[in-house]
């Protein structure tokens, strides 16, 4: 079933009206590539409130589209949610586009138990469950992870827009780089569904989301009670607890986890996160509320990428550091609550949350370049509050006997920030470089109609209209001011089919990303306070399209072809001697993803993802056209094996190949290739052991790899140009007893 929501903004209330969309036609496949899960249907010409006995008929030709389509074999009917079938209620009331029919060839959605069937070394690497996405890691384990899509660096999250539980993650004029996107507070076990959508073709989604958006959506109760340990190599240990209760008419779910580390490194990275959830809710996804709380802390040191030059004139071991106090503490403390609501006037939803988060990072990237005396390190900080109401409301409406559905709505978002950047020897302030006080907020309002034409044929039009303004005042009076911009985005899309279980696809559409307001405000050079600095603009402009393919033909096959263009006109450049990026030259990416899922027998499944991005600068400059960073192929495959009980275990590859380093290509990163395995028992009584084997075969490879200037002792004072890596950790395995009751 497709819903339409509205966001609505009265007198500083969020309202959120919800109203199930009549389904235009069942769906090509209800289920994504990567899941065998879709979203149940509610019959097409009702709408019900649990309430009330009123309805509201909508006339139909003949049959209705059920019958038709459980007349027609070649239409794929939905599957039951596999947290549904399992007494699993997933998602919040309000977050996620659940129950949406699938608007382009590459949406996705994948269920909380493939995405914990996973082995991964990290919690952000669980994300790799996304078509497409590489994650890595080149710091500590409390930093946010580099992200790789549709042949971006996305850095630490820009023009990747991640939301939790319906809290936008991504942080704007963040002081380690915009769209700092730290996903380290996420408990696995927690996640009932992650909905993923690529390209800037959904109106209701705006800032960051240009290549794409992952919504994470947290159970509101488990089936049984949870409690797990897990231990292994180079100092892991995690424990989690977790389980939910009947209270009064609504449930409250509990977790608490905390983890511990040190990793290979010869400066351990001593981790110290813990992480806690209290969620009480009430009703369904369609007519209920959810209040969640969320607490969050961590603590670490970090090996950063080093020179390799460094290695190879064995100054330090591949696991070794240049700077022993590089490291971090971060926190994050949430309150949200939803709720949505259905009527024989539509479906309503409406969300609020205000967070609270600080982060301090020390990093020295390039030794003694600047200050061969005291060194180069430097410190990030970043604390803030930010807030933000969202309210939708969908109907349905036959109009010239067509049915449509509307969806209308409101987005908006609020940050008080304090951001510096401090020059620092071993973590102890020396100076600071600029400190500034920045208030920032959005209000985005948008709508999109589908319409039925035929019973092959549905089309989308949207129009999404941003405005963003803010103000900075800086210890540098002459880089203080306001800044505002505002960008009108439309989008559509259509649907062909289903002919023999299958649709195509085809999307178009404009986007946007936010610079640092900083960059927006800046006159003159933060270190001399006298260097004239130009200003970039608060808003940039994507575009993209992309058409596709999806198809069930061959029975317990589900497989997805997209092709995609996407446009930017400034891109988003990482700076490997500050740390930082910085806005760059108009871009343009091309590229084909390919993922297939196949059903081997019910307790055995294939999945293989692909993907091929030719990624440009388009304006002209001798250094050349290529974008740094920018991965040309992704690959990951695996097969998954288990039942409810019993023996269960999975194999996975991630293929990352090699990207330019430097504009010119003539300094490329290596590729690399690693993979993890996972073997267990699930015992009748509830008992699970479970191993894990991770970088199974010990490729000896990096996570990430820059190319810029540094100084190591004794090195000229203009430094040299050199490869920084940051290696795989090798082969670590990890044993864990869980037990649900």
């Amino acid at each position: 079933m497709r819903k339409v929501c509205w966001r609505l903004f009265w007198a500083g209330t969020s309202i959120v009206v919800f109203t199930p969309l009549v389904p235009l036609a069942p769906p090509a496949h209800a289920q994504t590539a990567k899941t065998e899960s879709g979203a149940g249907q509610l019959p097409p010409v009702t709408v019900i409130s649990p309430q009330t006995t009123r309805q509201r008929r909508i006339r139909q030709p003949q049959q209705s589209r059920r019958e038709r389509s459980a007349q027609n074999p070649a239409v794929v009917q939905p599957v039951q949610p596999v947290a549904a079938a399992t007494g699993v209620t997933s998602g919040s009331a309000v977050s996620g586009p659940q129950g949406l029919q699938p608007a382009s060839a590459s949406e996705t959605t994948i269920s909380g138990e493939e995405f914990n069937a996973r082995p991964a070394s990290r919690v952000g690497e669980l994300l790799e469950a996304v078509p497409g996405l590489m994650v890595t890691q080149h710091s500590g384990e409390g930093k946010a992870n580099q992200y790789f899509l549709r042949g971006f660096n996305l850095d630490r999250g820009t023009d990747l827009a991640i939301t939790v539980d319906g809290m936008p993650v991504n942080m704007p004029t963040h002081g380690h780089g915009q769209g700092y996107a730290d996903i380290n507070f996420l408990i696995p076990e927690l996640v009932g569904a992650v909905n993923v959508r690529k390209g800037p073709y959904f109106a209701d989604k705006g800032d960051f989301a240009s290549a794409g958006s992952v919504d994470i959506d947290y159970l509101t109760r488990l089936p049984k009670n949870l409690a797990e340990i897990s231990f292994g190599s180079f100092g892991y240990l995690r424990g989690v607890a977790a389980g939910s209760t009947a209270v009064g008419a609504g449930t409250l779910l509990a977790a608490v986890e905390g983890t511990k580390y040190n990793g290979p490194w010869d400066v351990p990275d001593d981790v110290r996160k813990l992480n806690g959830v209290l969620r009480y809710s009430q009703g369904t996804a369609t007519d209920g509320f959810t209040l969640s709380a969320m607490a969050y802390s961590n603590g670490w040191n970090s090996t950063d990428q080093v020179a390799q030059r460094a290695i190879d004139q064995n100054l330090i071991g591949r696991f070794g550091t240049l700077d022993a106090t590089d490291g971090g503490t971060s926190s994050r403390f949430s309150f949200s609550s939803n709720w949505a609501h259905s009527s024989a006037y539509g479906q309503s939803k409406a969300s609020a949350y205000v967070v609270r988060s600080s982060m301090q990072l020390f990093n020295n990237f390039t030794y003694l370049l600047d200050d061969p005396v005291n060194g180069d390190q430097f410190s990030q900080l970043d604390r803030r509050t930010l807030y933000g109401f969202n309210a939708s409301h969908s109907f349905d409406v036959r109009f010239a006997g067509i049915e449509t559905q509307t969806r209308v709505g409101l987005n908006t978002r609020g940050d008080d920030i304090r951001v510096g950047l401090l020059r620092t020897m071993q973590r102890a302030t020396l100076s600071t470089v600029r400190e500034d006080q920045v208030r920032e907020g959005n209000i985005g309002l948008w709508a999109d109609t589908t319409a039925r034409w035929t019973d092959w044929l549905r089309t989308t039009v949207g129009l999404r209209q941003d405005y963003f303004a803010g103000r900075v005042s800086s210890d540098t009076p002459e880089n203080s001011g306001n800044a505002s911009a505002t960008m009108t985005s439309p989008k559509a899309g259509i649907v062909l089919g289903p002919w023999y279980r299958t649709e195509f696809y085809g999307n178009a559409g404009y986007g946007l990303h936010s610079n640092d307001i900083r960059g927006a405000t800046i006159t003159v050079d933060p270190n001399d306070k006298v260097t004239p600095q130009d200003r970039v603009p608060l808003l940039v402009r994507s575009k993209g399209a992309e058409i596709g393919i999806r198809t069930k033909a061959i029975p317990d096959l589900t497989s997805s072809v997209a092709l995609f263009v996407l446009d930017f006109d400034s891109e988003l450049l990482f700076v490997g001697d500050a740390g930082t990026t910085e806005a760059s030259r108009p871009s343009r990416r091309v590229g084909i993803e390919w993922t297939s899922t196949y059903k081997v027998r019910p307790w055995l499944s294939l999945d293989l993802d692909v993907a091929y991005t030719r990624a440009r600068f388009t304006d002209f400059d001798p250094a050349g056209d290529r974008i740094p960073g920018a991965p040309a192929w992704i690959a990951s495959g695996g097969v998954t094996f288990g039942a409810d009980t019993g023996w269960f275990g999975a194999l996975r590859g991630r293929y990352f190949g090699p990207r330019p380093l430097i504009e010119d290509d003539s300094v490329r990163s290596q590729d690399s290739l690693i993979f993890n395995a996972r073997a267990g028992y699930r015992f009748d009584n509830g008992i699970r052991l479970q191993l894990d084997a991770l970088n199974l075969f010990n490729a000896k490879t990096s996570q990430i790899e820059y190319y810029y200037a540094s100084r190591l002792p004794g090195e000229l004072a203009d430094g040299l140009a050199d490869r920084h890596v940051h290696p795989a950790e090798p082969l670590a395995v990890r044993l864990t007893l869980a037990g649900r009751f």
